[in-house]
């Protein structure tokens, strides 16, 4: 007995007549017909009593009307009382991820999940991708936002549709700020600071390698940096020239530094990822469900 035949059997028995009734479940007339015939088959008992203008239920039909009423409003609380967990719903969410300007894709599907569920708080941790990672692996965050190319093997995760710009923070009264773009000529006799990250992925023959080619064994590399809110204020006073990437500083016109982006241009994917085989909270799920809505093909 299929509960919808049972929503068909008690629209009919409201109304006294398949037409009523079809016309405010909207569907034919042959198909509830059709579908009160089998459930009468099915039943083995008649439950209705059929005349040319409308229908009477049998003792049977009363029967199973009070039945049916009792089935039907049992689903309907159920349904309700689930819709009411989910309202009701609170906890923490842990996101840590490097300075990216993607951060604000992130902040918007928070907002819009916050319309729905208030009660879910959200804990921001600010790292490179060995911080975050190692604090991924220890359970310490839920999520984390890893820039490309970045070892996703642990990890499931959702491409963020965005796209990091690398470039140079400088002082507006250096000689580079001139130019439009930086090419790795231009940063060969000045001094650099360079992220950790950025001098290990150099390492490890990849894109930030093939972008500088020969010429990285020749910088001078005056300062390392993990935050680039810090290597802005080494900018600022004068200590080098900062590889960095774009937005994630304020380079606007009151500010004393600028950005000049490289070339040829270089880009980094980024990705949102999570632990295999973790178990999530109710709130980091809710979350995640969001994520993946917003950003999976």
């Amino acid at each position: 007995m299929e509960f919808r035949v049972l929503r068909y059997f008690l629209t009919v028995a409201r109304e006294g007549s398949i037409t009523g009734a079809a016309e405010i479940l909207h569907v034919t007339q042959p198909t509830i017909s059709r579908q009160l015939k089998d459930l009468e088959q099915e039943l083995g008992k008649k439950l209705f009593i059929r005349s040319s203008h409308s229908i009477i239920l049998t003792d049977e039909g009363m029967l199973l009307r009070k039945r049916a009423e009792e089935i039907v409003d049992m689903v309907d609380k159920l349904g309700t009382e689930f819709s009411s967990m989910e309202e009701t719903i609170s906890g923490d969410v842990y996101i840590g991820g490097g300075e990216t300007d993607a951060m604000r894709q992130i902040a918007r599907v928070a907002k819009e999940l916050q319309l729905s569920y208030p009660n879910i708080r959200y804990h921001l941790y600010s790292g490179n991708s060995d911080d975050v990672t190692v604090r991924l692996d220890k359970g310490l965050l839920d999520f984390g936002i890893l820039i490309q190319p970045a070892d996703l093997s642990k990890y499931n995760n959702v491409n963020i549709p965005a796209k990091d710009v690398w470039g140079v923070i400088m002082r507006k009264d250096s000689p580079l700020s001139l130019q439009s773009t930086i090419q790795a000529v231009d940063l060969i006799n000045v001094p650099v600071i360079c992220s950790r990250q950025a001098m290990k992925q150099t390492l490890s023959n990849n894109e930030f390698a093939d972008w500088f080619g020969e010429d990285f064994d020749k910088l001078n590399i005056v300062t390392t940096y993990n935050l680039a809110y810090n290597a802005a204020i080494m900018v600022e006073e004068g200590i080098g020239y900062a590889i960095a990437l774009d937005k994630i500083v304020n380079t606007s016109s009151d500010s004393n530094i600028c950005f000049r982006p490289l070339e040829p241009r270089l880009e980094s994917g980024l990705n949102i990822v999570w632990k295999k085989h973790h178990s999530l909270s109710a709130a980091a799920e809710l979350f995640l469900r969001a994520i993946q809505a917003k950003f999976s093909n």
